[in-house]
């Protein structure tokens, strides 16, 4: 039997035997994909719907077989595997396809074999005009293919430069460049790694270049980091900023950071996205992690699928994320710790405060919720149906500051800060990544855990939220035994943005109002 491969990284082609086969079917090649895609089997009406969408329920499935049998017989054997409701690609067939070779590669860190078998995006000038919700489909796996590149190339760009490997470093960072010419942390990337291998005059060149391009197209100037960069008498060849670990959990690598010292551990869990570099770089979040470190040693770091912490293709779960806490806080010798959890990490938060009550010391809330949509005994949240609302158009505006209207209101008209939250969309995640994370949330609930919460408590959420109903906050209060429950007044969702000073003093007078003990030393 001959043995098949499919190239989906750039214009789509069928291989059978290392030999190109033309086949002048183009929804033909669209179906061959999609169970590709599918790795098992999928309803044949579903797939009638998909590519004959305007035709009747009987007429599509019609032509769908008449496509199956012409398929196969350009491809001169039965590749399929059918019943009367479903079709797959029959596993007697040998198939190989290069977007799942791609994702083994990188989900065994060999990200140097992953990017160089990217060879263009998912599906790269084949659309199907009559197939809208096809055309949708591999915009989100072309999507989720593509930011799953741009994060091996930032860890090959961190793994070469920390091994002394500069130019190979730069010329993964100007890959990234090309990917996304206004990012400045891959202009920085760059402009570094340049400096590193001893070539000042590329690097000032690359400079030149990316100040051109975010005074024309964001009307913005470089950032301190940036100029800093420059400045040969002043400036360090790196971030001062802590730097990024990996620790391995059931074959996922998640990054994190230590910074600071002291008797205790805050862990900061931002939200729904992160970026555990990022977040550094926007002076009002700087500022508010800084003074958080007057209370003990922060840990950061980003969820599984998030930031710089390895892709996997799904979303994580609340139960996974618990796990995935415990991990980093192993790695990080931690033996009395207070959990941050802003927004949609408070639930895996109050996991984890739950099921491991001897190592959380204190467990810290803010503008977070139990239940991630409506339901009638839980009017706190969004409706299913204005959730999705919301999650297209968070979705659809993705590369430019989405949602930074809701999220920062304080932020939403300072040019750098919109420039900051934009690149760190588009270095945390992706459209068609994010998706699957929105709706994980959306159907998170955590309400039964509140009662069993046994560890020091204190719930913070401003008043007039726009992301996040107070109400949610002031239910979840209600719902832990002796939580304390803080009503601030602003509208910024995140903590860092407005007024910092009362969320810091809140924090401050709770932390130091939970009793101390000896810890020992790491």
């Amino acid at each position: 039997m001959t043995g098949f491969s499919l190239q989906t990284l750039g214009f789509p082609e069928i291989h059978g035997d290392d030999r190109p086969i033309k086949l002048n079917l183009r929804k033909g090649l669209a179906l061959l994909i999609y169970l590709a895609e599918a790795r098992g089997a999928v309803a044949r009406d579903v797939i009638a719907t998909l590519l004959w969408p305007e035709s009747p329920r009987e007429t599509a499935r019609a032509r769908l077989r008449r496509m199956l049998h012409r398929i196969e017989l350009v491809l001169g054997q039965h590749i399929f595997e059918t019943d009367r409701t479903s079709v797959r690609w029959s596993p007697a067939v040998e198939l190989k396809v290069d977007s799942h070779l791609f994702e083994t590669a990188c989900d065994g860190g060999a990200f140097e074999e992953a990017c160089l078998g990217y060879r263009g995006d998912f599906l790269a000038g084949f659309s199907l005009p009559d197939c809208p919700e096809f055309d949708d489909w591999a915009f989100y796996r072309r999507e989720a293919l593509r930011g799953r590149l741009m994060h091996g190339l930032e860890r090959l760009v961190q793994d070469k430069n920390a091994a002394g490997e500069h130019f190979a470093a730069t010329a993964h960072a100007g890959r990234l460049v090309e990917l996304d010419p206004l990012s400045e942390v891959y202009g920085r990337h760059l402009i570094r790694s340049l400096l590193l291998a001893g070539d000042r005059s590329s690097a000032e060149r690359h400079h030149a270049a990316l100040t051109q391009r975010l005074r024309d197209e964001l009307g913005v100037a470089p950032e301190a980091a940036t100029e800093a960069l420059m400045d040969p008498t002043t400036a360090p060849l790196f971030h001062a900023v802590p730097t990024t670990l990996y620790v391995e959990s059931a074959g996922v690598h998640l990054a994190y950071q230590t910074y600071g010292s002291g008797e205790l551990d805050i862990l900061i869990m931002p939200g729904f996205v992160s970026h555990v570099e990022r977040v550094w770089e926007h002076p009002s979040c700087r500022a508010f992690l800084v003074s958080l470190m007057a209370l003990g040693r922060l840990i950061l770091f980003d969820r599984r699928g998030i930031g710089l912490s390895d892709r996997v293709g799904s979303a994580p779960s609340v139960e996974v994320t618990a796990e995935d806490i415990g991990t980093v806080l192993r790695a990080a010798r931690t033996r009395r710790v207070v959990l941050f959890g802003a927004s949609e990490c408070g639930p895996a938060c109050i996991k984890f405060a739950v099921d491991e009550s001897r190592l959380v010391h204190g467990l810290i809330l803010f503008g977070s919720l139990a239940k991630g949509c409506w339901a009638p005994d839980y009017p706190y949240a969004l409706r299913a149906s204005q959730y999705d609302t919301w999650r297209q158009q968070l979705v659809a505006e993705w590369g430019g500051p989405a949602g930074i209207e809701t999220f920062g209101p304080s932020l939403a008209r300072d040019p750098q800060a919109r420039a900051w939250w934009a690149g760190l969309l588009r270095a945390a995640s992706s459209p068609g990544g994010i998706w699957a994370v929105l709706k994980a949330l959306r159907d998170t609930d955590v309400r039964d855990l509140l009662p069993r919460v046994s560890v020091p408590t204190l719930v913070l959420h401003r008043r007039n939220d726009r992301a996040v109903r107070s109400a949610a906050g002031r239910d979840m209060a209600s719902q832990i035994t002796g939580a304390q429950f803080v009503e601030l007044d602003g509208n910024d969702h995140w903590f860092f943005a407005g007024a910092q000073q009362p969320v810091l003093e809140a924090i401050k007078q709770f932390v130091n109002a939970l009793p101390r003990g000896r810890r020992p030393a790491r």
